[in-house]
């Protein structure tokens, strides 16, 4: 039997989705909207790209994207002509804690879908030459992310703040672990991890809470109870130090630069505030960043900082992209900013300005009930607080400046910096190394470097 757990109405300030205790061990969660006749499904697995095996990093993503290159009585190409004449939108998602299948298609046609995908997860194939033609594909995509200078920077940071921890690792891969990857490796993850106790199922739309259940439960029919994964990713840590990382790439006018530490986690009881004088610094396009980056010296048409949220503690990134000439004097008053932020805190006045902008805000991130499904999968998946989304508001309101201040200082260590670039080295080494207080490390890696 399936059990039923109710809730406020979808939508409402402070709800969550509707929960459906599946019998087979999954979690099904419902967001009801008649607005427009559209469903989305999600099929979330409780684990992601962290439980990759050494050398084989991209296996989760690879794997799940497998399950649409052929099941029983259905090839490749019948799958996805299928997918097309249903109206229907499909991808995989993979992140270090999850991967997803994402669905969108026309009501009318759930029905069919669902016993299309259904075949897909209870019966796939994993044909070897579809396995192949994916790798290439993936490859490709590997080798392609590498024209854009951000996305160099991004890999480099996590790649080189976290060193030997999963969260270092790409969830797509590296050129050498996707082609180490086998058959024999793709099914012994489908057969680990695709089952009904590691799997919450998302709905969203044009469904009813009447029939819901039996949609989750014809979904994941073929698949065995198993066992959900556990958790066993540990805390993350860092090198002591400031570090400098220079990623040469020739003939750049232009500079990607990322000032990364330690961040924040969703189970701080300091969380909030930090995110919310976070939010002062850099999460707006009145911050104190765009302020002196952009709108007083012109030196980067962006300036932000962000706190990552996943299982674990993850980064807090400062990000600007100068001119190759602006780097040096960029990254020096991005420190400084950085550093009187964390010794002086935030004054009430800007926290005052900054709660009413997520308070207003916070509407945008709930007008949908797709919007809203996902952060019930966020809580599920990424291991967050139950009231994390529902709360946000009331915990956003109760920051006070003292609060705020006090997060940062404890949370931040200055101290312990990695500063990655991406430019041409050398134009940019120099000035940057003179411009970093304190700095105990110098590097310099190719931009293809993995």
């Amino acid at each position: 039997m399936t059990a039923v757990r109710t809730r406020t109405r979808a939508g409402s300030p402070g709800a969550s989705p509707t929960r459906f205790d599946l019998a087979g061990g999954a979690l099904a969660l419902l967001e009801t909207s008649h607005d427009v006749p559209l469903v989305s499904i999600v099929i979330a697995l409780r684990c992601g790209s962290a439980v990759d095996p050494p050398g084989k990093t991209g296996l989760a993503r690879l794997a799940m994207r497998m399950l649409r290159r052929g099941c029983e009585g259905f090839s490749s190409e019948q799958i996805d002509f299928r997918i097309d004449v249903l109206g229907a939108e499909m991808a995989v998602d993979t992140s270090h804690s999850t991967v997803a299948v994402h669905a969108q298609l026309i009501a009318r046609n759930l029905d069919a879908f669902v016993g299309l995908v259904a075949t897909m997860l209870g019966t796939p194939t994993f044909p070897a030459e579809e396995l192949e033609r994916l790798k290439r594909e993936s490859v490709a995509e590997i080798v392609e992310a590498r024209d854009s200078d951000r996305a160099v920077a991004q890999k480099a940071m996590q790649r080189t703040l976290f060193e030997g921890h999963p969260y270092s690792l790409s969830s797509g891969g590296t050129v050498p672990s996707v082609q180490n990857i086998t058959r024999e490796d793709v099914v012994a993850f489908y057969e680990r991890y695709v089952v009904q106790r590691n799997i919450v199922i998302g709905f969203a739309g044009d469904v009813t809470a009447a029939k819901a259940p039996a949609i989750g439960a014809r979904l994941l029919a073929g698949l065995p109870e198993g066992e959900a994964a556990p958790d066993t990713v540990p805390e993350p840590t860092m090198r002591p130090g400031r570090r400098l990382l220079v990623v040469d790439k020739p003939e750049r006018t232009q500079t990607q630069i990322l000032v990364g530490t330690r961040g924040t986690a969703p189970h701080d009881e300091d969380h909030v505030p930090f995110v919310v004088s976070n939010s002062v610094f850099g999460g707006t396009f009145t911050s104190r960043l765009m302020k002196e980056i952009r709108s007083k010296r012109g030196w980067s048409y962006g300036a932000s900082a962000r706190a990552g949220v996943d299982r674990r503690r993850q980064s807090w990134v400062l990000w600007t992209f100068p001119a190759a000439e602006d780097a040096g004097p960029c990254l020096k008053l991005s420190i400084e900013l950085m550093d009187a932020w964390v010794d002086g805190g935030v004054t009430p006045r800007e926290i005052a300005f900054i709660q009413r902008f997520l308070v207003r805000s916070h509407a945008f991130d709930i007008d949908t009930a797709t919007k809203r499904l996902h952060q019930g999968l966020d809580v599920e998946c990424l291991s967050l607080p139950a009231d994390y989304f529902s709360a946000w508001t009331e915990k956003v309101r109760a920051v006070t400046p003292e609060s705020a201040s006090t997060a940062v200082k404890s949370r931040l260590h200055t101290d312990d910096l990695l500063v990655v670039v991406v430019g041409t080295a050398a134009q940019v080494l120099e000035p940057l190394r003179s411009v970093v207080p304190r700095l105990s490390e110098v590097s310099v890696v190719p931009f293809d470097a993995e």
